[in-house]
């Protein structure tokens, strides 16, 4: 039953919501436009708002869905577990041969299933430096910081293992964004 909710999880993970929207609304493959990557800002700066707010509310739930199939199929695998899956799948997804996105959203929405407070708490960090930076790779690194930092603030071991690996995987995935930044060459959000 694990290994069918981890299957399950990378298959949840692997719908490529930026692509679907693209196609299937605007006639866009979005992996030939902007960064290529199939996620919520890639979205958000090719096809609009309203097509951004659609693919990164999707993401989300993808994620949380992921780490509520123990919880569905009624097994002992820890919710953080059963979403790893979900996020490999997102980056690497089956269905767009292996090439998505950079894991923040569905992240996130494991996190709003195993601990929704946390989640309102990382938001609110997420765009309280997006507010001061203008840099959504910058804002999503710190938020994921943060919630290892809240891991070691409630002793929550596993918490802390799995948020450490995403940040480190984040970290990874933001490479060129991070060379970027330093070099003050990283596009900005526009509020309005």
């Amino acid at each position: 039953m694990i290994l069918l909710i981890l299957v399950i999880s990378y298959i949840i993970g692997s719908v490529p919501f930026a692509l679907i929207v693209g196609k299937w609304k605007y006639g866009i493959d979005i992996r030939e436009h902007g960064s290529g990557n199939l996620g919520g800002t890639n979205t958000f700066r090719i096809l609009g708002k309203k097509a951004g707010f659609i693919v990164t509310i999707s993401d989300i739930l993808k994620g949380t869905l992921a780490a509520s199939l123990p919880l569905l199929l009624n097994t002992d695998l820890h919710v953080l577990l059963a979403g790893i899956p979900a996020v490999i799948g997102h980056c690497y997804p089956l269905f767009a041969r292996f090439k998505g996105g950079k894991a923040v959203a569905t992240s996130a929405g494991i996190l709003l299933f195993y601990a929704p407070l946390m989640f309102l708490l990382l938001i609110a960090v997420f765009f309280m430096v997006l507010y001061l930076t203008k840099y959504v790779s910058l804002s999503s690194l710190v938020a994921c910081m943060a919630a290892v930092l809240y891991g070691i603030v409630v002793h929550d071991i596993l918490l802390i293992t799995v948020m450490s690996a995403f940040l480190l995987f984040l970290l990874y995935r933001h490479r060129t964004n991070i060379g970027r930044i330093i070099a003050k060459t990283e596009p900005k959000i526009k509020w309005l």
